[in-house]
This record gives structure tokens, sequence and C-alpha cells, in this order.
């Protein structure tokens, strides 16, 4: 396929044919994330939170200059400065026809990472749950109320479902879905980097009583769902020729 292979962007082809899109990577996540809005996920979120809390003292976290400033500020600073480059380099993709096979991959990553990040603003303003920290039970104020349940009267919605710094390191899974039909093994590698990434960045919210558990969780099957419509849309394209194939690149 001549055509086929042209189409693909210079240092990204690779000999093995990428795996089928399976169904079950949406299925899983998408009833995973619907499990943690239907069941109330409190047993378990404040018992991990309370693993952080000190009575009287308040989260361990709270004040580390390293959770505060590294974890917190610097890296999603960095996140954003990221997807500055990737914007940048995606325009100049407009500017030389050589770079024009570039476009639709760097367009995906610009997308995927923004909508990724930027969907859980509206989300929190929806789900009305509050973070540990304003919780009666860790020295705060209100009441606990599960994702989309009623506040007790004269009690504020909370703005904390789901997690907005994870969501800034989830929202590189996205450079999985860039890899992974044409350097299959790098995208994995690339995949446990990102989670493990993420993770992080939500256990450091965690120990500063900013967020439960679930709500880290729920962030990553949310992005993870993003950036896979998103892959589905603009990269995926089904392996054609068989075993040793290169799917055909979106032009």
């Amino acid at each position: 396929m001549p055509h086929a292979a042209a189409s693909i962007p210079s240092g990204m082809a690779h000999p093995d044919a990428p795996d089928e899109l399976s169904p079950w990577l949406a299925l899983v996540p998408a009833l995973l994330l619907a499990a943690l809005v239907l069941i109330d996920t409190a047993p378990i979120d404040f018992l991990v939170e309370s693993w952080f809390y000190q009575p009287g003292v308040g989260f361990v976290g709270r004040h580390v200059w390293l959770v505060e400033t590294v974890m917190h500020d610097f890296l999603k600073q960095a996140i954003i400065g990221f997807g500055v480059l990737l914007v940048l380099a995606w325009l100049l993709t407009w500017t030389r026809g050589q770079w024009r096979r570039w476009r639709r991959p760097l367009g995906y990553l610009v997308a995927a990472i923004g909508c990724a990040s930027l969907v859980v603003t509206p989300l929190k303003e929806l789900t009305g749950v509050h973070c540990p920290w304003d919780l009666e039970q860790f020295g705060g104020r209100y009441a606990y109320v599960h994702v989309g349940g009623a506040a007790p009267d004269g009690q504020p919605a909370g703005h904390c479902w789901p997690a907005g710094h994870a969501a800034s390191g989830f929202s590189l899974l996205a450079l999985f879905f860039f890899l992974r039909d044409h350097r299959p093994r790098l995208a994995r590698q690339v995949l446990w980097a990102v989670l493990l990434f993420a993770s992080l960045i939500g256990f450091g919210r965690m120990i500063q009583g900013a967020h439960f558990l679930s709500h880290t969780v729920a962030t990553g099957l949310i992005d993870w769902l993003i950036c896979l419509a998103l892959y589905r849309l603009l990269l995926y394209r089904k392996v054609v020729g068989g075993p040793g194939a290169i799917a055909p690149a979106a032009g």
C-alpha cells in the first residue's frame, strides 16, 4: 500500500500491525465510572482519607512545600506549558507542506489533552460534592453528599468531583493513543508512566485533604474515555492487509 505507507508520519511507521480496537476499552471504564456515580463510596473514601488526617492538626500534606509547590503548582504549570508547545507545533504544520502529515496526530493531542483537562470544571459545577477538608468529619462545616445527592437545607454545593489537578496528569493518556498504532511497545510504556505520574498528582491532593480517592479514580476514567473517543474519531484506522500490515494513517 504505497499511498497508505506514505501517509504515515516519518519516524512513526512500525512493522507490527496495531491491535484491533476492542469495545472493552470503553465498556469497562464506562461501567466503573457508572459504579462510582451510583454506589456511595464514602466507606472506602473516608477510611483512606483518615490515614492522612490528624484531629486538631489537619491533613498532613496541607502545607508541605513539596506537595503544594511542586506537585500542585509546578507540575500543573509544566503540563500547561507542554500543551502550549503542542498547539504551536500544530500551527506550524499549516506553514510547510512536508509537515502536513503531522497535522492530524498533533491536532488529536491538542484536542484530547485540552478536552480531558477542561471537562472537569463543568462537571464540578454539576455534581455538588465537597472536598474532604470541607466536611464535618475532617474539621470542616458541611455534611457529606454523594455525587448528585441532595444537600441539607442551606448547605451550598461543593465543587470537588472529579479531581481537577489529577485531570492535568490523566489528560496525558492521549500520548498512549498518539503512539498506539505505530509504536505499540513505547505506547504501553508511556501508558504506565502517565498512570503513575497522574496518580502521584492525585495522591498529593488526597494527603492535602482536597480530594477523596474516588475523585481521582473518576477523573482517570473520564479522561481515558475522552482520549479514547477522540482517538477513535480522529486517528484510528482499522488494520488493512492482515498481520504485518500497517494501518493507513489519517491524512
